[in-house]
């Protein structure tokens, strides 16, 4: 059988071919995962590899092309996902040591990965900073259904899962300055170099990370509420209607924050967590309102749960099957070094300032658990095709090895990551199981419901 894509326009087979392998691979992977009680992410990456470079059941280029959509609508269902499961009260009571991580943290590991990186290969501070700035962000579709295989304390799952939802914008915003001082002229550092002609470059893009964030935020916040007052008003709450209406507003506000220059990502999550936590936003409504909108919402959330679990079988599948055999081998052992110095060196210093509100155990644990992943594997192939683009010969030599050391990061930090954080768990941090997360959530359901008709109640 020949390799499946080698004709230049894809036939319906061809994908359909493609999409029963990923299924294929995604099934035969979770079962593997249950029997051996290991995550099943880097045995994605890993089956990908087998049917991609491996066997060549899947032409790399189609597998790239399908990567390159999955990354971006499968992330915002994830990510809209997980907002519901996100408490605005855990959210509050942790918002220091997230603030912390998402700039302070983020900081320090970009530079600290820029100095391994530029002594390693010889090449400028900056070079490096730029692999530091693509390498930066922690990987919230690897961080998300890992912790949904393996529970731990709530609190340092909010964390650690919002640090890596709200540190994405950061991380393109520092490869949008490294490239705006090498390459001036990239599309990518146009909106920071406007901002820096009326002021230096890096307040320019403490501003521009600034208007992200608020931006993205605020367009969030009134998504969800339209949500809600739509799902209030309307019939809208029961199959198949308030699954695509929740569709809607993650991907419509997916949009609307990419149209504003903010970050579509981070929109798609607050609205998400608007909705989620709409007992608390939306109090004063009558307890039976409340109650029907609540039922609504935990239809579309459970739809949603199963759409985010397809969409990581698709995302990691594809990225091995995309991965070029030759990126990885031409730099393996350099690679494989600099990836264990932003795991055991950069992260874990980065992480020093949160030990004033954690003990050490929880420290070590928080970390040790930072995979890089879909934004670092979406940017790394970016300064190469800069450099192609103004031939610029030394970008291209500097992009090429750029490309190859991000690849190999995301590979070697998420199969770590992900294989030993059940030992972790164990041995740093009390595990919650799925029936303790439960009993909370109905003990908690069932406080709020009391308290909404006793205010009911009175104000009858």
């Amino acid at each position: 059988m020949p390799p499946i894509g080698d004709d230049k326009m894809f036939e319906v087979h061809v994908v359909a071919v493609l999409l029963v392998l990923v299924l294929l691979a995604g099934i035969i992977s979770m079962l593997v995962s249950k029997k051996f009680n290991i995550s099943y992410i880097p045995l994605f990456i890993a089956f990908g590899i087998i049917v991609g470079p491996v066997l060549g059941l899947i032409n790399r280029t189609l597998a790239h092309e399908l990567f390159y959509y999955m990354r971006v609508f499968g992330l915002v269902i994830i990510l809209f996902t997980e907002g519901h499961n996100l408490s605005w009260k855990l959210l509050k009571r942790n918002f220091k040591t997230i603030a912390v991580l998402d700039t302070i943290g983020l900081l320090i590991t970009s530079i600290i990965a820029a100095l391994v990186f530029s002594y390693i290969f010889n090449v400028p501070f900056l070079v490096g900073f730029l692999f530091g700035a693509i390498i930066g962000a922690t990987d919230p579709a690897t961080l998300i259904p890992l912790f949904r295989q393996y529970r731990i304390e709530q609190d340092i799952e909010t964390t650690i899962v919002t640090e890596s939802i709200f540190n994405d914008p950061l991380g393109i915003v520092l490869t949008s300055v490294a490239i705006a001082i090498l390459v001036p002229q990239a599309p990518s550092a146009q909106f920071v170099e406007h901002i820096a002609r009326y002021i230096s470059l890096y307040p320019a893009a403490v501003l521009f990370f600034l208007y992200e964030l608020t931006v993205s935020i605020i367009a969030g916040i009134i998504i969800g509420m339209i949500g809600y007052v739509v799902i209030k008003k309307t019939n809208i709450t029961g199959f198949p209607e308030i699954e695509i209406f929740a569709l809607t507003l993650a991907i419509g506000g997916f949009l609307i924050g990419e149209y504003l220059q903010a970050s579509g990502y981070l929109v798609a999550t607050v609205t998400g967590i608007v909705l989620g936590n709409h007992k608390i936003f939306f109090k004063k409504d009558d307890p039976h309102i409340v109650k029907r909108i609540m039922k609504a919402i935990s239809k579309e959330v459970h739809f949603n749960e199963s759409l985010a679990t397809i969409a990581t079988i698709f995302i990691f599948t594809l990225l091995g099957a995309s991965i070029n055999p030759h990126i990885i081998t031409s730099n393996l052992t350099k690679g494989i070094i600099i990836a264990l110095s932003v795991i055991l060196l950069a992260r874990p210093v980065a992480v020093l300032p949160i030990l004033k509100w954690w003990n050490l155990r929880q420290y070590l644990f928080i970390s040790l658990e930072g995979p890089r992943g879909i934004v670092p594997a979406a940017l790394a192939s970016l300064p190469l095709a800069l450099g192609l683009n103004y031939h610029n010969q030394a970008l291209i030599n500097w992009g090429e090895l750029i490309l190859s050391t991000t690849v190999i990061t995301v590979l070697v930090s998420v199969i770590i990551e992900t294989l030993w954080l059940p030992f972790l768990r164990d041995k740093l941090l009390m595990g919650e199981t799925l029936s303790d997360r439960v009993s909370k959530s109905e003990l908690l359901k069932e406080r709020m419901l009391k308290r909404l008709g006793h205010g009911g109640g009175k104000s009858s």
